[in-house]
């Protein structure tokens, strides 16, 4: 990463620093107000504190790289999650329709005192038995909707609970430490459009027990396209952060489990490192 921006604890506060070929330098204000800023001016503020790069890195942590920022997600954008879909669920043709409408679907992940960043723990479910990692590319995006940057995002997913009913989505989607994002925001200037390769493993008492690769080249819409359609009704004043789906799906007979640690790397983004925890109380509701 030649050039990355990231969300650092410094004390009891946080702050937010560029960090170019291994120097780094403070950034002045939050990621809300360069994304709220005109890209061309967020990405001169950006710079100008690049050139001035040359110090120790100014923080104890890293910390997910939002501040203000809720994350969305699109869902059945590869071939692999729309068939992944089919085999957890018996709605089979209900995904097939949501692959090739023009419609995709989007859905609200996470607010951003929720997300987790590289290092701290992602959660399974309680009262789930198939869990799975979703490994994808964010899309963060400015408060016109223009693609600032890039990050990696790990959309932690319950497949036994989708799979009994879609209405269940949220509930299979949305819940404490279902959301990482790391380790850092790639500048969409530095990169460019992609596409982006990225790698899936789960690491099981050091072992690999799965790996799996992809490239957003597969994907069925286009980062711009996904963009327009959350931007559509929504104003996101502060920026926001689009995950962009996953294309690779383990198959039926894996499930995550505590102790786990879940590996998503890019060579473009970097690499996002989550152990796993069980998160919930199996006894409420009861």
């Amino acid at each position: 990463m030649p050039i990355s921006i990231h969300h650092l604890r410094a004390g009891d506060a946080s702050r937010w620093a560029v960090r170019q070929d291994g120097e780094w330098a403070v950034l002045d204000g939050t990621l809300a107000d360069l994304l709220a800023l005109p890209l061309d001016q967020a990405r001169a503020v950006v710079e100008a504190a690049a050139r001035e790069a040359g110090g120790d890195m100014p923080g104890e942590k890293a910390l997910p790289p939002v501040d203000r920022q809720e994350v969305w997600a699109a869902g059945v954008t590869y071939l692999r999650s729309r068939d992944g879909r089919k085999e957890e669920s018996g709605h089979g043709s209900l995904y097939d329709h949501v692959y090739d409408n023009d419609r995709p679907e989007i859905f609200f992940k996470a607010s951003p005192w929720r997300v987790v960043g590289d290092r701290d723990a992602v959660g399974i479910r309680v009262d789930s038995g198939w869990d799975v990692p979703e490994a994808e590319v964010g899309l963060v995006l400015n408060a016109a909707g223009d693609v600032f940057g890039y990050t990696l995002g790990n959309d932690m997913s319950s497949r036994s609970i989708e799979g009994e009913n879609p209405l269940y989505l949220p509930q299979a989607k949305i819940y404490d430490r279902s959301c990482a994002l790391g380790p850092a925001i790639v500048p969409s200037w530095a990169v460019g459009p992609g596409p982006f390769q990225i790698g899936l493993r789960v690491l099981r008492a050091g072992l690999e027990a799965y790996a799996g690769t992809t490239s957003t080249s597969a994907m069925a819409r286009g980062f711009e396209d996904l963009a327009g359609w959350l931007f559509r009704a929504l104003s996101f004043p502060a920026g926001v952060v689009l995950l962009t789906g996953t294309g690779v799906v383990p198959d039926a007979d894996f499930t995550v489990r505590p102790g786990d640690t879940i590996e998503i790397t890019s060579t473009a983004l970097g690499t996002l490192t989550n152990p796993v925890v069980t998160v919930g109380d199996a006894t409420r509701g009861l």
